[in-house]
């Protein structure tokens, strides 16, 4: 029998069998991470991994509509407009549980059901079993808003096979289940009508056997079908390389590609490319986390941040009004700025 719910009202815990269920609950924020949220999920991963009694941590969303949409950007909006330093210390915690669910000591099973971005990336697929449906979106979409992939989301996406990675990160484009299973951002595809099945299942089986006996086939993906041209097109130097190779390809879906890169931040996109470049050779999450921390917090007082996200989600006219506003007048200089100590020291990881 499943012991009651308890923590917080926007994060839900309790243990049935040998699982211990953490659910993020603000479906009418798509479940958007705030620091205290934060805070007590990190709190639950410590009871559960210190209680012999649990053998898997499972993570859902509650809601229909996805396991979480990231973090409360409406929240860092107002923190940066004030001149505040809130946002700094939700991104420290927030990275640090990123680290601790990648090397949780238990399997760590996320339902990546629904939309899931940004942060709930960040919580999701550092995870040891991933699961995606026929329902999932996955995307790191922060180009969009002004600000750069961070939640160990370029750690993630500078090792996707090609230029996938790259795609994903300067578009912000969410995929599929099967995209996400190429990428490298999720294990399992199962259908959603077995969920409920499989999340019993949990709680008494071997993690690897239940998960196999419920998982599918996924449904056919885009990226794998167009390989060629991601590849050499995102294998360029620059982000106006990039566009110019994706606009002169010929692929109708290419130029798409270039037409919603051209959408985005100059100042992000450049700043995001150097972040992907630099990623891989750190080599471990830890000084990856470490650098996404300095990039935010170099963001957060940036026009860009505030300007996108009141573009797609506080006025959501869907035109921003970047600055720079071209490729062309963001510097080398002004990318490296972003990458300067952190203000505080740091996350402390390595």
């Amino acid at each position: 029998m499943a012991d009651d719910d308890t923590g917080s009202a926007a994060v839900l815990t309790r243990v049935a069998g040998r699982a211990g269920y953490i659910t993020l609950n603000r479906p009418g924020a798509l479940n958007a991470l705030t620091r205290p949220m934060v805070r007590e999920f990190a709190a639950a991963l410590d009871r559960f991994d210190a209680d012999p009694s649990v053998a898997v941590v499972v993570l859902t969303g509650a809601g229909e509509r996805g396991l979480c949409a990231g973090g409360d950007i409406r929240a860092i909006r107002t923190d940066a407009l004030a001149g505040g330093r809130e946002s700094f210390a939700f991104w420290r915690d927030e990275y640090r549980l990123n680290a601790r669910i990648a090397r949780f000591r238990k399997p760590f099973a996320a339902v990546m059901d629904g939309i899931v971005m940004g942060g709930g990336v960040g919580v999701s697929a550092h995870g040891s079993v991933r699961i995606v449906t026929e329902r999932s979106r996955v995307a790191m979409p922060e180009t969009g808003i002004g600000f750069v992939p961070d939640v160990g989301g370029t750690y993630l996406l500078a090792r996707a096979p090609g230029g996938t990675g790259t795609h994903l990160a300067l578009t912000g484009l969410p995929v599929g289940a099967a995209d996400a299973l190429l990428c490298g951002l999720a294990d399992h595809f199962v259908p959603s009508d077995r969920l409920s099945a499989l999340m019993a299942a949990l709680a008494g089986g071997d993690v690897a056997e239940t998960v196999a006996r419920f998982a599918a086939d996924a449904p056919a993906g885009g990226l794998a079908d167009h390989r060629a041209w991601i590849d050499s097109c995102y294998a360029a130097d620059t982000v106006e390389e990039i566009v110019d190779r994706l606009l002169a390809h010929g692929d109708p879906a290419a130029k798409e590609a270039a037409e919603t890169i051209l959408t985005r931040s100059p100042t992000s996109l450049k700043v995001t490319l150097a972040a992907l470049r630099r990623a891989r050779p750190l080599g471990a999450l830890e000084p990856v986390l470490e650098q996404e921390y300095r990039v935010s917090c170099a963001v957060f007082s940036t026009p860009d941040l505030v300007e996108g996200i009141r573009a797609q989600v506080v006025d959501k006219d869907r035109a921003p009004r970047w600055s720079p506003a071209r490729l062309a007048e963001v510097t080398a200089a002004d990318v490296e700025r972003f990458f300067t100590e952190a203000p505080d020291g740091g996350l402390g990881l390595v």
